[in-house]
């Protein structure tokens, strides 16, 4: 007895036919879930997810009150003489409506799990949106995209209710795998159903096996790569990044903005003028990766303006407002945000002019290679580097757009001590040659003061001093400036009745200053190395001290010391100093009391 094959090719057309449609429709509706916010989300979601959550004979009635002669399309498509009902078409329609939702709800899940800055990185490089889609998001969904195609698939073969109710069950026509199991059953040929139940079986899960097995040879091939990893090392003679195309005299960055910030509203008010690097210094969460990402159109400001060199990039008065691609601005983030489907030079490459012949583009990639000494990892995955090689690789990435502001969020965070001090020195000569504007964010104060000339002082969200790093670090004019930048010793004070004298409420003590005294004073303070240790006791400013307590770094010791009488308790102390082991080493055996002397030029008066 031959066997009629047609339900299997049936099948087959109808899977394909159903799932290449379910596949483009999954991935346009993943991808606008993914950045919608409107109110009717909820509803979308509902709407999109319901022919896997309803019977399939209830989606079959539903299509079929649609469909049908009397529905909405069944009447739209009756005087063109189209009829969807008992077709072939009809077996399309509902394996693509009940297959749909395993293809949206896995895709847009994939579109989930990728890192938001890796996007936002792309809008700084220049891309537009159809370039960050096709270039990052779909390549990186690709894995998650290809086991929600291989579902819907399944799904679409194996579709039985609602292709009944719609399509029928006309042999050779509509009649599907799912139909002629159920229809053999019903006859009791039961050797038939078992041969179509076992060439559905082996088809779907051949399927799955096949999606299966490429992801894990992905993994693998990761795996090993990882296994032959080399950190790396950063060779003493520094390169300078070459070749910049910029031709702007006198750069100007000029940003007033205003945003809300949890409990605290971020305002501020600066510019930074040419070749000029502006470093952020605050407490976490104080708003200075938040200036960055307004700048950068990763965040917009509630009201403002930013002016690069000239160019509006925001107004809010006047509605302007320019998208990230368009402000010649580089980002670099703290995790680095390189595309970890595209090779180093790819990454590089991927912000340079489309305009742009193979041969300049070459020079300029292997330009900036030389710049970062990178040369012979052109080819290496990002997750095939070093912490040190993804910066340094994310940094000529920027730098290879030719950007007019380079803005550098923390850029040294997930880095170690040794390479953090390396890639310092790097970034520093780097910059000596970047004819931009630069702000650098760090809560680093010896970081802030070796990258940067000029600093900008925040604290929740409120610029509280800025100037030169000198000027900034010597003599902060608060309470609070001192604290951040890393002033540890403050007592209350009042103005002496002594000329030029004031007094050290909380230690106890009059001093001789020589700045001038402000008519509000509040606080008096000195930072913890500038303490002298000596053995004239008659010296200006110098007090009898008892050591209370001691802490170690490698390199130093932190004293904590109170001045004129002996310790009650471990947390009786006034001043902490901070010396180097080897003054340790001739001090720690001294008889008590010790003598320190509170220099009158390094001590800071302060107000509130």
């Amino acid at each position: 007895m031959l066997i009629d094959f047609s339900p299997l090719w049936i099948s087959l057309k109808t899977a394909l036919f159903a799932t290449s449609i379910t596949f483009l429709l999954g991935i346009a509706a993943a991808y606008w879930m993914l950045g919608y916010r409107g109110k009717w989300k909820s509803l979308f979601e509902g709407i999109f997810i319901s022919p896997l959550i309803l019977p399939p004979t209830v989606v079959g009635f539903l299509l079929l009150l649609l469909f049908g002669k009397n529905g909405a399309l069944g009447k739209f498509l009756e005087p063109l003489n189209i009829s969807v009902v008992f077709t072939w078409y009809a077996a399309v329609i509902t394996a693509t409506v009940v297959s749909f939702p395993l293809m949206y709800k896995t895709a847009l899940g994939a579109f989930e799990q990728i890192d938001p800055n890796l996007q936002r990185a792309a809008r700084t490089l220049g891309a537009s949106e159809f370039t960050v889609f096709w270039r990052v998001n779909l390549p990186l969904a690709l894995p998650g995209i290809s086991a929600g195609t291989t579902l819907a698939f399944a799904r679409a073969l194996g579709e039985f209710g609602a292709t009944l109710m719609l399509a029928g069950n006309i042999p050779g026509e509509t009649q599907t795998l799912p139909m002629a199991i159920y229809f053999a059953v019903e006859a009791g040929a039961m050797n038939e159903a078992w041969l179509w139940s076992s060439i559905i079986l082996a088809i779907s899960l051949s399927a799955i096996a096949a999606a299966n097995f490429w992801q894990e040879s992905r993994i693998g091939v990761r795996s090993k790569e990882r296994g032959v990893r080399e950190r790396g090392r950063i060779s003493n003679h520094q390169l300078p990044i070459i070749n910049y195309q910029l031709q702007i005299t006198n750069s100007k960055l000029i940003v007033d903005i205003q945003k809300q910030l949890g409990n605290f509203q971020l305002n501020v008010s600066f510019n930074a003028g040419d070749r000029q690097t502006l470093g952020m210094l605050g407490a976490s969460g104080a708003g200075k990766s938040m200036i960055l990402q307004c700048i950068a159109d990763i965040e917009t400001p509630t009201k403002g303006r930013i002016v690069l060199n000239g160019r509006v990039l925001f107004d809010s008065e006047r509605r302007i407002n320019i998208p990230a691609r368009d402000r010649r601005v580089a980002f670099l983030f703290q995790n680095y945000a390189l595309f970890p489907h595209l090779t180093v030079t790819q990454n590089i490459a991927f912000g340079l002019p489309k305009g742009m012949s193979k041969t300049k583009n070459k020079q300029q990639i292997e330009a900036q290679l030389a710049a970062v000494q990178l040369q012979g990892l052109e080819n290496r995955y990002p997750h095939q580097l070093s912490g040190g090689q993804q910066q340094r690789v994310a940094l000529a990435r920027a730098l290879a757009t030719q950007p007019e502001a380079l803005l550098l969020d923390e850029p040294f965070s997930a880095l170690d001590t040794h390479l953090r001090s390396q890639l310092e020195k790097q970034l520093i000569s780097t910059l000596s040659t970047y004819p931009g504007i630069t702000l650098f964010v760090t809560h680093n104060l010896e970081e802030a003061y070796r990258v940067c000339s000029n600093l900008l002082v925040l604290e929740k969200g409120q610029a509280i001093a800025s100037g030169s790093k000198q000027a900034i670090f010597e003599r902060p004019n608060t309470f609070s400036i001192a604290q951040l930048t890393g002033c540890k010793n403050f007592s209350r004070a009042r103005i002496s009745s002594g000329s030029g004298e004031v007094e050290a409420l909380d230690w106890g003590v009059k001093l001789q200053v020589i700045e001038p005294i402000p008519a509000k004073l509040n606080y008096l303070g000195i930072r913890a190395h500038q303490l002298i240790f000596t053995n004239n006791p008659n010296s200006e400013n110098t007090f009898p001290c008892w050591l209370v307590q001691t802490g170690e770094t490698p390199h130093r010791m932190t004293l904590y010391l109170k001045l004129g009488d002996c310790p009650l308790h471990s947390q009786d102390y006034h001043l902490q100093a901070e010396v180097f082991k080897e003054k340790w080493a001739d001090l720690k055996d001294c008889p008590f009391p010790w003598y320190v002397r509170l220099d009158p030029w390094r001590l800071i008066l302060m107000q509130e």
